[in-house]
């Protein structure tokens, strides 16, 4: 096992049946953010919960320009019986397609699973799949750009995840970077690679600098 993709790596590229029907995962995804949030297995309680709070927040991540997509290690069919599950539940059934991953193989592609691990869920429990918990954000470039492994008694935030989204886009498009509990709209900090010459161009109202290197700004386009 290689491990998780590193930040920065290219998301590699796969064929899946998802509960929307065949993808190709570049093709899917087009020019968009995505984000991509795998299950040991179905029927998981906290995942469960999860996968009704995300379908919950849909509206937020279209918002975005981002898609969505889940990966379980079970066949799309069962896919279908959970999203019963999962309707009743939490009052929201999955709103994005879910990858049916029966033969591990987008598991193990994206160092979820080690390569021993077997070509089929069959027999495997979601304590052997647990370490199919990660949460992929994937950037327009198809490079990953955050990545988050979770265990499978702690229930994902993913309030978090929209927040990093938004500072993820916002410093894309700026060169500047979101302090610790950063919320949109707050102030950012202005990148190192910025000298102060070429910032008083980009920030002609000036900064304020805590240190040399901690240059305050308000966020650009507020």
């Amino acid at each position: 096992m290689s491990g998780p993709l590193a930040i920065g790596s290219l998301a590699p590229d796969f064929d899946a049946l998802t509960t929307d029907g065949p993808i190709r995962f570049h093709d899917w995804l087009g020019d968009a953010w995505g984000v991509l949030f795998s299950h040991p297995k179905d029927f998981t309680p906290v995942c469960t919960t999860e996968l009704g709070t995300v379908a919950k927040l849909k509206p937020e991540f279209d918002r975005r320009g981002v898609k969505v997509i889940g990966l379980s290690v079970d066949p799309i069919d069962r896919h279908a019986a959970w999203a019963q599950d999962i309707a009743e539940t939490q009052g929201t059934a999955p709103n994005f397609p879910m990858i049916g991953d029966p033969d591990l193989t987008v598991s193990k592609l994206y160092g979820m699973l080690p390569a021993d691990a077997g070509e089929s869920c069959e027999g495997r429990t979601a304590v052997d799949n647990q370490t199919v918990r990660n949460v992929y954000i994937i950037g327009p470039d198809k490079k990953v750009k955050l990545l988050l492994c979770y265990p499978m008694t702690a229930g994902r935030n993913f309030d978090e995840i929209l927040r990093v989204i938004d500072s993820l886009q916002l410093t894309a498009a700026h060169r500047v970077a979101t302090p610790a509990d950063w919320k949109p709209g707050e102030e950012v900090i202005i990148v190192t690679a910025v000298s102060d010459e070429e910032a008083k161009g980009i920030y002609p109202n000036g900064w304020r600098a805590e240190k040399p290197y901690l240059r305050y700004v308000p966020q650009p386009g507020t």
